[in-house]
């Protein structure tokens, strides 16, 4: 009678473990077929883009050995490091620190202006706010706009514009995070409760009150933890800027660059790096601390 049942038992089970691996080898199938796809193309491209790995091995030594230079004395016996002169590696301090502190401002206020004009049309952009679908389309395709062309470009507007100097460098900054930004933000918006703007527009607020009362403070937390690791990005950008004459320490690397001044170049970079890697410790304890207050509610 036990084997009985064991046998009968037995059938159904095999009959399963039968389908689980035919749907296993079917699935490896797949995830290899794929693999061999996404191979294929990765060459197709890398042809047509005329990509030389043979030239990359031939010159990766130049681009490492760029590295070395710049970390070598250049009124010193050769060998030195620049470290072990800090004086004379560091001898533009003063007026690389102002040049620093103007690519954080500029980084700042295109932050602030970027994020106000996020704030505004990603309520407007939002699906479940704004019924309107000529008013959302019209403000997603001035977000994209916005984030599509680079800041760069932007810049290079603006600098002929308004000249050299860190306005076309903020006006780019803005722009651009204006468009990424209000991205980021229309997608918090649409995943809101509802509950509390259908509540306030029950009660015969107007939209802009029950978004207001109802939305903001849901997506407050959200949007300031965007918004700072927007602030980060922005830091970097704004060095980048300066190579196009739109203020901050960019120019002075450039023109380090163009000249040889192979010390000038390290100890800007540094300055650089140690600016983005403070700013990204502060502003990454400030975001955990808002999404941890958020999580609590």
């Amino acid at each position: 009678m036990t084997s009985t049942t064991l046998d009968r038992r037995g059938g159904p089970a095999d009959a399963l473990l039968h389908d689980y691996r035919s749907v296993l080898r079917r699935r490896n199938r797949t995830l290899l077929l794929g693999l061999l796809v996404v191979v294929a193309l990765t060459l197709l491209s890398g042809w047509v883009a005329q990509v030389a790995p043979t030239r990359l091995a031939q010159h990766i030594g130049t681009f490492f050995g760029y590295f070395d230079r710049i970390t070598q004395l250049e009124n010193a016996a050769p060998g030195t490091r620049v470290w072990t002169d800090p004086a004379n590696w560091f001898w533009g301090l003063r007026k690389w620190s102002l040049l620093l502190a103007d690519t954080l401002l500029m980084a700042y206020v295109g932050t602030l202006l970027g994020a106000a004009g996020a704030f505004v049309l990603s309520f407007v952009a939002a699906r479940n706010l704004v019924s309107q679908g000529w008013l959302r389309g019209a403000a997603k395709r001035l977000l994209e706009f916005c984030r599509t062309v680079p800041d760069i470009v932007f810049a290079l507007i603006f600098v002929i514009a308004f000249g050299l100097g860190p306005l076309p460098g903020v006006l780019a900054l803005a722009i651009h995070s204006l468009g990424s930004l209000g991205k980021l933000f229309t997608e918090v918006a649409e995943n809101i409760d509802m509950r509390p703007v259908e509540g306030a527009r029950a009660a015969g607020a107007p939209w802009a009150a029950a978004v207001r009362f109802g939305a903001v403070p849901q997506v407050l937390p959200n949007f300031a933890s965007y918004t700072l690791l927007r602030f980060e990005i922005n830091l970097r950008q704004a060095s980048v800027l300066g190579f196009v004459g739109a203020g901050g320490i960019g120019q002075d690397l450039l023109e380090a660059i163009r000249k040889f001044y192979y010390n000038d170049v390290s100890a800007i970079l540094l300055m650089i790096i140690v600016a983005v890697m403070l700013l990204d410790m502060l502003t990454e304890k400030v975001r955990h601390r808002l999404i941890g207050t958020e999580a609590r509610r």
